[in-house]
């Protein structure tokens, strides 16, 4: 027996997740080649930029980068209503002197940006050296999924068939149903955090949610059903 072309793409995927191996080393380097290497950044220019925040005035300081790839399909009554995808990324960095806090933000991930970002942090304190410090990855945590980008791993052309196949089976349930719309929404987001006490931690996050929701009407009465 055969798979058909439209559980296929599936198919590779569970493949995928189940053969993927689940370490913290892999969610690392997933970030890195994801969020750092596109901007031209490497581990030592974390290095330099938290050496550049930190003196003898900052108990703390750190960053966190974050990228967010989201896509969503819709389908409603057999015809596709909607197709979006949007990339939203950053890297926040904050210093900690005593009770005061330094946040600075920006959308642009490459080194003069980020070095402006950490000056503006440093800024609370108007004193102090810098001093060096080594990102390490200590105490890494336990990865709960495997990095798979659900985004790219399945194509435009097996996510509509999924939801169209759907779509006709659901109306098919019950000749009472007047409309069905089905939604798809996938999400993979990077984010990576280094600190100047050392630590070093990513978390990839493979989000997907499909939406079904049917109107049904008999006797003059419409009722609305929906899950998710």
């Amino acid at each position: 027996m055969t798979d058909s072309p439209k559980t296929a793409g599936w198919l590779r995927v569970l493949k995928q997740v189940n053969d993927y191996p689940m370490t913290d080393n892999n969610s690392l380097q997933v970030v890195f080649d994801g969020v750092l290497e596109p901007a031209g950044l490497a581990e030592s220019h974390l290095n330099d930029t938290l050496a550049s925040i930190c003196g003898k005035d900052i108990d703390a300081a750190d960053l966190y980068f974050q990228q967010t790839r989201q896509e969503s399909w819709s389908v409603e009554d057999g015809q596709l209503k909607t197709g979006s995808f949007s990339v939203e990324q950053g890297v926040g960095v904050r210093a900690v002197s005593g009770e005061k806090t330094g946040f600075a933000y920006t959308d642009d991930l490459e080194l003069p940006s980020l070095q402006r970002a950490a000056g503006a942090a440093r800024a609370i304190s108007r004193q102090g050296q810098s001093g060096g410090v080594a990102v390490t990855a200590a105490n890494p945590p336990v990865a709960l999924y495997p990095p798979v980008d659900p985004t790219t791993t399945v194509s435009d052309d097996e996510k509509t068939a999924l939801l169209r196949r759907l779509e006709e089976q659901t109306r098919a349930m019950d000749s009472r149903i007047t409309q069905v719309m089905i939604g798809l929404t996938s999400v993979h987001e990077l984010v990576l955090i280094a600190a100047a006490d050392g630590d070093l931690a990513a978390d990839v996050r493979p989000l997907v949610r499909l939406n079904v929701s049917v109107i049904m009407e008999a006797d003059g009465r419409r009722e609305l059903g929906y899950t998710g």
